[in-house]
């Protein structure tokens, strides 16, 4: 099972992804793909170490993630793919090779990844180049994942798989009833799920 953990910068996602590893019963390799490039991000990692429990594996796969993801067996807790996205020359990364090796792994595997599509505007030319192709990337491995969670203020979001088609009864606009707000009805529509984590 490929599960697909989205959120932006401090939202949770990585606590989200790590307690679905932890939940899985199985022995899990933590793929890194950051670097201690500058003392904060030094500082980042350390805190996602210290978090994490020693009897996980840390592989720090670099730009090889596809060729990790083929090498370890049990749970795979993959963070981040904007990470592994900005350490490749020209954001260029083999999406297609990414996909294959998710398909690939009988046992489950859990990915992270910025979504920055939702924010201020990038001022350069680089980082709208990121953007795109972190949006392009993240689009390519929904697909090949069976569940979307899209994590906000340590609150998930399961997304549903795509819209449905127009005028099927999915599509509809929630009910509410007395004393029912449209925002909880909307969590209550089928294929979204809201919970505090």
């Amino acid at each position: 099972m490929i599960t697909l953990v989205l959120g932006g910068a401090r939202s949770g996602k990585s606590t989200v992804a790590e307690r679905l590893a932890a939940g899985t019963g199985l022995p899990v390799s933590y793929l890194a793909t950051g670097a201690a490039s500058d003392p904060d991000m030094a500082e980042r990692i350390a805190v996602h170490r210290a978090r994490r429990p020693a009897g996980w594996s840390t592989v720090e796969c670099g730009t090889d993630l596809a060729a990790t993801l083929t090498l370890v067996r049990g749970t795979a807790l993959v963070d981040a793919l904007g990470t592994w996205l900005a350490r490749a020359q020209d954001f260029d990364v083999d999406t297609g090779e990414l996909c294959r090796a998710l398909g690939a792994r009988t046992d489950p595997t859990i990915v992270v990844s910025e979504e920055v599509g939702m924010g201020v505007h990038p001022a350069s030319a680089a980082g709208r180049r990121f953007r795109d192709a972190l949006g392009a990337l993240n689009q390519a491995v929904a697909a090949v994942a069976d569940q979307v969670l899209l994590v906000v203020a340590g609150r998930v979001l399961a997304m549903q798989a795509s819209l449905p088609a127009a005028g099927s009864p999915a599509s509809d606009p929630p009910r509410t009833t007395a004393g029912a707000t449209a925002t909880h009805a909307a969590n209550d529509s089928p294929g979204t799920t809201a919970q505090h984590v």
